[in-house]
Formats: C-alpha cells, structure tokens, sequence
C-alpha cells in the first residue's frame, strides 16, 4: 500500500527498501509536499523498530545552577553571576530535591547547569557521591557533553580525565543537551560561548568510549536553514555508527519567550506544528538503521501534538519532567505525572511503557 503512494519519492522508497538515506535525499524530504505520506512511512518505520509501545521514564530534573557564562540566544534560563535571582544549589539543597525525586516515584534524576567559572570538579564529584550513597537506586544522567568541555577549560583537565572521575563518582548517562545544531555556519547564531559542534562531538564519543551511554538533541525552529538539520542528523548518525552510545534522539522545538533571538526579532514566533511533524518524521528516516528510539519531548510540543508526533514516527515521550526548569523560563507547563503520560498514551491506541535511563521495561500498563 505504502510503496504505491510514493513512486514519485526516490527517498521515500530508498526508505521502504531499508537503504540509508543520503544528505540529498534528506533535503528532498525537508521539502517534500505531501506530510501525511511522510508521516506514515516514518511511522511504518517506528512500528518495524520498536512495535506499537511508547516508553516513557519517571524522572526529576535538577539544576544545580542558572549561572552560565555563555551567553546563547536561544536560552531563557541563564543569569550572570550578579544576577538578583542567580543560585548555586548547596549539598544540603541538592540532598533535599534528591529526596524530593524518589519520593515522587523517580528511577533517574536528571541533572544540568549553566556554566558555572568558579565551581571545581570536586563540586560535581561530591554532589554525586552524595546522590549515589543515600540514594544507590536512583540513576544519575547528569552534565552535557557541552558542560563537560568547559569544564575541561576551566580546570585544565582533559575531557577523559573529567569523565572517568565522574563516572567513578557515580554518574551513569549523559543528557543530551547541549548539541543545539553542529553546522559553524548557525551554531555561533544560536549559541553564544558555547562549544563547536564538533567540540561536543568529539567530547561526547569519549564519554561513549569510557561506557558512558548517552541522549543527543536537535534544537530547530528558529533561523536554521534545511541543510542544517541534515547535517546534524548525519553527524549523529556517523558517530552512532562508530561507537553506538547514543540513547535516543531528542528533536527540541526551540521556545520563543524571553530569549535574545525575540528580543531581537530575529524569531518574531514558534515554528509550526506542521514543521514539528516534518522534523520527527525525518529524525525516524534518517537514523532508522542506526537509532531505534526518537523521542517527542511532549513539554515543547504540548501534549495534543506530542500525540500526532507519536504517529509520525515518535516513540518515547522523554519523561515526567518532575522540577523542569528550562522550558518553564521559557513559559511552558514542564510537570506531568505517569497516569497522565499513560492516559496520553492509551488515547491514541498505543501501549504505555514505564522505563529506565536505558529503556529498559519496568512497568506495562
């Protein structure tokens, strides 16, 4: 039925056939007209890969701090150091929303800042000795592969060394942030005083080889331009192929309110829903052979559309996203519980999957 709907696609049937799709071709589909038909055989295309569950995990997101030296365009959430509502969470702080977290029912927690000039390594080391010593059962996915790089800077420290002490202090995964877009020519136009894309390549597949697995992200709908997104899903899906650590795929709709690129018009609103669609279907596509998980982060999109995203080749919705922070600077409702992620999930005629940090089942519903 399907191969008979796109003759007039040769990346779509190059996609029916299981072929890897090429830079070119994820151009072609960047512009291809007809979305109903490219939703479909992105969601052919999850259904081969992973059945008809959507996962989702119980988790509590932490920032340590809001301080950043950086400056990104695109970020609602960062303060310079004099700033009158910049925090550093102490021990005492970070030991109490630890508690908070399994109290609410987390597996993982969830942990990312800004990029704090005067915190030491040791902060992290301790803070997630503390974690792993009161509270052995809960997974620590903590610091981006872009944390990780400025701290190498900060300390004089090789990324290798950074990752091995932490690892050995308790961290078990990374997030995925941080990744914004890989292509120099949008990355300094969207974040400011942060790593190359390169850079956060390069920083990640250390982590991949020290056993440290990992999520990556895609931000989009902002000034990016088609070859940009392409290129960020080549470049994930070549480092997939060499080291396998990635996790899951994270397309991140970009959010509007009170960042540097509204206050300049340089973004006047959000992107579409139809564009929203298109980036989760071409996600599935292009990674199809390398990554089985593509997850809709239902806090950007709102739940209704995260529902159309899991029927365009979306299978995960991330998590509860208990103390989310970012998106909230943002404007965005960020807090949902499992009964409301499997009621989201039932509607649509799927089956609700409680997961780990490394999807693994924990609950059916």
């Amino acid at each position: 039925m399907l191969e008979k709907l796109v003759v007039e696609s040769k990346a779509l049937e190059r996609t029916l056939s299981g072929e890897e799709l090429s830079y070119t071709d994820g151009l072609e589909l960047m512009n291809y007209d007809n979305l109903h038909i490219l939703g479909a055989i992105a969601d052919n295309a999850r259904k081969k890969l992973v059945g008809d569950t959507v996962t989702f995990a119980a988790s509590y997101y932490m920032n340590y701090t809001n301080v950043c030296a950086a400056s990104c365009q695109m970020c609602a959430f960062y303060r310079k150091e004099d700033a009158k509502d910049a925090y550093t969470l102490t021990p005492e702080q970070i030991e109490q929303r630890v508690s908070i977290a399994e109290t609410l029912g987390a597996t993982e927690v969830h942990i990312v800042g800004g990029f704090h000039p005067e915190l030491p390594l040791e902060y992290y080391e301790d803070m997630m000795k503390t974690i792993k010593k009161n509270h052995p059962e809960l997974k620590i996915k903590a610091l981006t592969a872009a944390e990780i790089f400025f701290l190498s800077k900060l300390t004089k420290n090789s990324t290798k060394e950074i990752l091995s002490r932490l690892k050995e202090s308790g961290l078990d995964s990374m997030p995925g942030g941080g990744a914004e877009l890989f292509h120099p020519e949008i990355r300094p136009k969207i974040a400011r005083g942060k790593c190359s894309g390169q850079e956060w390549l390069d920083t990640i597949e250390v982590a991949h080889n020290l056993g440290i697995r990992s999520n990556v992200t895609m931000l989009y709908g902002h000034i990016e331009k088609p070859e940009h997104v392409i290129d960020h899903l080549i470049k994930i899906r070549e480092l997939q192929k060499r080291t396998r650590g990635f996790i899951t795929l994270i397309p991140l709709k970009f959010s509007l309110d009170n960042t540097e690129l509204e206050h300049e018009h340089l973004v006047n609103s959000e992107c579409s829903s139809v564009y929203d669609l298109r980036i989760t279907a071409l996600s599935r596509l292009m990674l199809a052979n390398v990554l089985n998980n593509i997850s809709v982060y239902w806090v950007a999109y709102g739940k209704k559309l995260a529902q159309v995203a899991l029927s365009n080749g979306g299978s995960d919705l991330v998590g509860t996203a208990f103390s989310e922070e970012v998106y909230r600077a943002a404007g965005k409702p960020t807090a949902s519980s499992i009964q409301e992620l499997e009621v989201m999930v039932k509607e649509i005629g799927r089956k609700p999957v409680q997961r780990d940090t490394f999807f693994n089942i924990i609950n059916e519903f």
